[in-house]
C-alpha cells in the first residue's frame, strides 16, 4: 500500500513562501514596518538604512510598545490585533490586517524587535534569525518600539542575487517612504542614509508636507481640490498644465490614507484637464479619497496598492468633475459648462452611473466644457467670463448668460467647409510648416543642381513639444551647405521631423530625434571615458530646486556630470546651483529644463546591465537631442547625415528601440505602386 504523499508545511517554509509575495525587495520591508508604526500610534517615526537597506533596515517609532506576549505573538502566522471576526475585513480603518508581515520578515532577515509600553518599567527584546528564535528577554529601552532588519535575503540567496544596486533600492525605498509621509502629514518623519540625515519631515498640514517633498516651484502651481458628498469625499492638489511633465512619477492616489495604483482613475484625472496638456504630459497631483471601508474591497493584493470600489464608475465621473470645477475657479480653463441639470443631483446618480458603464478606461468621457471656450484656455483670470458652476450646487448655466455672460462661440463640428486654424496657433503654424516642405518637395523634384540658401530662421512647429530648445548641430560647412556634384539633390525636411536624402537607388529617411540622439550618447561617452570635457560658465547662475527623489538621484550621478563639463553644487536642503554646462550645449538650452529632463530621463533608464557612465550618457543625449517639430538649415541636415554615419553604431538609437533611418530602394517604391 503507498503511503500518503501531503504533508503539511513547517511555519519556516509556509513563512519564506510567504515572503515571496510580501516582501519583494528592501522597499517591502520599510512599507510594512513603517505603517505598523503608524497603526501603533507613532508620532516620531525615524528610518534608518544602510546599503540601501540590504545591511540594515530600522525603524523607531514612540507608539503604544507592546508586552512581552504581544511582542513574541507578532512573529507568528496570521496574528493581529486588527481583526476579530471576518466582517472586520469590511471595517478596516488600519495599514495592516493579515499578520504577515513580521514572520515573512523574520524568515528571510535577521530582525530585533525591541519594544516597551508607556505604563511599563521594562521593555523586551527579542532575536530572531530565518524563524528562529535566537533570544527572548527583558531589556531597558525607551517606550514605543525599534525594529531592526539586517542582512535581508541572507538565506534565500537567488533572491539577494536579485536585488539591484544600492542606489536603485534606495531610489525605492524613498518612493515609499514620499508616499507614506505624504499620507500622514500630521506625523513626523525621519530618514538616514548611512549615517547620514537625509532628510526631516516636522509634523505639518498637508500642503507644506508637499512643498517639503517636491520643488518650491510647485507652490504657485498646486490647485486645491475638495469636495464632500454622500459617497465619498475629494481632497488633495493638482497641478497646473504648466507643472505638467513628460514623464510618469509625481502621480499620487490615496484611498483612506493608503496609496493605490489605479490606471482608471488616472485617465478620469487626464480627461479632466481636456485639451489644456500637450500631448504626451502627464500631470501633478496628490488626491485623496474617502470612501466608507464597505464600499471598497482592499484585500485584492499582496501589497494592497490595488483596491475594488462598489461603484468605480461613479466615483470616476466625481473625480473628474471635481478636478475640472478646481481648475475652472482658479482660472485655468475656460468657463465649465455641467449642463443644465446638475449631474451629481442624487436624482441624477442613476443616469451618472449609466453614463459611465458605457464607457471603458480608454474612452475619454463626454466633454462638459463650451466648444467655444475649450478652444482658448487661459490661466489668466480677467479673461474667464463667469466662475465654473460648482458641478454639486445644482445651479443652472443657463442662468449665467442671462446675467449677461458672453454665449459660447460656434465652432464648426461638419460639413464640407473646414475650420481655419487661428493665426499664430501651434496647430496654424504646424500646418504652414508642413504646406511649406511639401512645396519644397515639389521645388526639389524640379530643380537641377542649384542649392537654395540655407533658411537660418529658428521655428517651431508644435511649441507645446519643443520644451527646451534642443542643441543645434555643430558643422564646419559654410552656411549654405557643402558643395554638392552636379545633379546631386539636397536633403529636406518631412513634418519637420524625419529628414528625406534622395540617393541614386532611391531615397534615405531619418528620423532626426533618433539620430541625433546616437550621435550625442557616443559623443558623451567619449567624453565620460576621455574625461575631457569642457564648461562654459553661466553669467548668472542659477537655483535648481528638485523633489527629494530628485535630488537623491542627482547627487548619485553628480560626478558623472561634472565629467561632461556641469558645474553643479549643492545649495542645501534639495536646492542644486548650476555655475555651467558643456561647452556644447552652451547657450542652446534651458539649463534648468535640461537638468530636470536629464534626471527624469536617468530615473526611467535604471538598467543593472549599463555601467553608470552609458545611462548618464544616454539619459543626456534624449535629454538635449532636437524634438520633432524644429525646424533644421541645410548645414544642419548635412551636418546631422554625415555625423550620424561616422557613428560606431548608426542604425540604431541609444535604446536600441528605434531605427535612426530607413532606406526605399527603387524597386521596392515600384513594387509599392503596381496592383
Amino acid at each position: 500500500m503507498e503511503q500518503d504523499v501531503i504533508q503539511l508545511l513547517p511555519d519556516a517554509i509556509a513563512n519564506q513562501i510567504a515572503a515571496g509575495e510580501v516582501i519583494q525587495r528592501p522597499a517591502s520591508v520599510v512599507k510594512e514596518l513603517l505603517e505598523n508604526a503608524i497603526d501603533a500610534g507613532g508620532q516620531n517615526l525615524q528610518l534608518i538604512l544602510k546599503d540601501g537597506g540590504k545591511t540594515l533596515i530600522q525603524i523607531i517609532d514612540d507608539g503604544c510598545g507592546m508586552s512581552e506576549t504581544d511582542a513574541r505573538m507578532s512573529l507568528e502566522r496570521h496574528a493581529t490585533s486588527k481583526l476579530r471576526t471576518a466582517d472586520d475585513l469590511f471595517r478596516l480603518r488600519t495599514m495592516g490586517f493579515r499578520g504577515e508581515a513580521l514572520p515573512s520578515i523574520a524568515s528571510v532577515a535577521h530582525l530585533e524587535i525591541r519594544t516597551r509600553r508607556h505604563n511599563d518599567e521594562l521593555g523586551t527584546l527579542i532575536q530572531v534569525e530565518g524563524s528562529t528564535l535566537k533570544k527572548q528577554e527583558a531589556c531597558q529601552c525607551p517606550p514605543g518600539t525599534s525594529m531592526s532588519v539586517k542582512h535581508l535575503f541572507f538565506n534565500v540567496p537567488a533572491r539577494r542575487n536579485f536585488l539591484k544596486s544600492d542606489s536603485v533600492e534606495y531610489k525605492h525605498i524613498r518612493e515609499e517612504f514620499v508616499r507614506i509621509t505624504l499620507a500622514h502629514p500630521e506625523i513626523s518623519f525621519s530618514l538616514y542614509n548611512n549615517d547620514q540625515l537625509e532628510l526631516q519631515l516636522p509634523a505639518t498640514k498637508l500642503r507644506r508636507r508637499v512643498l517639503a517633498l517636491f520643488p518650491k516651484r510647485l507652490e504657485s502651481m498646486l490647485v486645491p481640490i475638495e469636495e464632500e458628498t454622500d459617497i465619498l469625499s475629494i481632497r488633495g492638489f493638482v497641478g497646473k498644465p504648466s507643472a505638467a511633465k513628460k514623464s510618469r512619477g509625481e502621480q499620487y492616489f490615496f484611498v483612506n490614507d493608503r496609496f493605490i495604483r489605479s490606471s482608471y482613475l488616472n485617465h478620469a484625472v487626464v480627461s479632466a484637464y481636456d485639451e489644456l496638456l500637450a500631448e504626451k504630459a502627464y500631470p501633478f497631483y496628490i488626491i485623496f479619497l474617502e470612501v466608507e471601508p464597505d464600499r471598497i474591497d482592499i484585500n485584492v493584493h499582496p501589497t494592497k496598492q490595488e483596491i475594488k470600489f462598489e461603484d468605480e464608475r461613479l466615483i470616476y465621473n466625481f473625480l473628474k468633475a471635481t478636478i475640472r470645477y478646481g481648475l475652472g475657479r482658479a482660472s485655468i480653463t475656460p468657463t465649465l459648462d455641467f449642463e443644465s441639470d446638475n449631474v451629481f443631483h442624487p436624482s441624477k446618480i442613476g443616469s451618472l452611473r449609466s453614463e459611465g458603464s458605457q464607457l471603458e478606461p480608454s474612452q475619454p468621457l463626454p466633454s462638459k466644457i463650451n466648444a467655444g471656450a475649450a478652444a482658448t484656455p487661459t490661466e489668466n483670470p480677467q479673461q474667464v467670463s463667469t466662475p465654473p458652476a460648482h458641478p454639486f450646487s445644482g445651479s443652472d448655466s443657463r442662468q449665467d448668460d442671462a446675467r449677461g455672460s458672453k454665449p459660447p462661440r460656434e465652432v464648426s463640428t461638419g460639413g464640407s467647409t473646414p475650420t481655419t486654424p487661428r493665426t499664430g496657433s501651434s496647430e496654424g503654424i504646424r500646418q504652414a510648416n508642413n504646406l511649406r516642405n511639401w512645396e519644397r518637395l515639389y521645388d526639389v523634384l524640379g530643380q537641377e543642381a542649384e542649392t537654395p540658401a540655407a533658411d537660418s530662421s529658428f521655428s517651431f512647429g508644435d511649441e507645446e513639444e519643443s520644451e527646451i530648445l534642443p542643441s543645434r548641430f555643430s558643422s564646419d560647412e559654410p552656411e549654405d551647405g557643402p558643395k554638392r556634384k552636379a545633379g546631386e539633390k539636397p536633403p529636406y525636411q518631412l513634418h519637420l521631423r524625419y529628414i528625406v536624402s534622395p540617393l541614386k537607388s532611391g531615397l534615405l529617411l531619418i528620423d532626426q530625434q533618433a539620430a541625433h540622439e546616437r550621435i550625442l550618447y557616443e559623443q558623451f561617452l567619449r567624453q565620460l571615458r576621455e574625461q575631457n570635457s569642457p564648461s562654459q560658465q553661466s553669467l548668472f547662475p542659477q537655483t535648481l530646486e528638485l523633489s527629494v527623489a530628485e535630488a537623491g538621484l542627482l547627487t548619485e550621478i553628480l560626478p558623472d556630470l561634472k565629467e561632461l563639463g556641469f558645474d553643479l553644487e549643492p545649495f542645501g536642503g534639495q536646492s542644486f546651483i548650476i555655475r555651467g554646462v558643456p561647452a556644447e550645449l552652451a547657450g542652446k538650452t534651458n539649463e534648468l529644463e535640461l537638468v530636470q529632463q536629464l534626471l527624469a530621463r536617468y530615473a526611467e533608464n535604471l538598467d543593472p546591465e549599463l555601467d553608470a557612465h552609458e545611462k548618464v550618457a544616454r539619459s543626456l543625449a534624449r535629454s538635449a537631442a532636437t524634438r520633432p517639430g524644429q525646424e533644421l538649415s541645410q548645414a544642419e541636415m548635412y551636418s546631422l547625415i554625415s555625423q550620424l554615419f561616422a557613428c560606431e553604431q548608426h542604425q540604431f538609437n541609444p535604446g536600441g528601440k528605434r531605427r535612426c533611418f530607413i532606406t526605399f530602394e527603387l524597386d521596392e517604391l515600384e513594387r509599392r505602386f503596381q496592383l
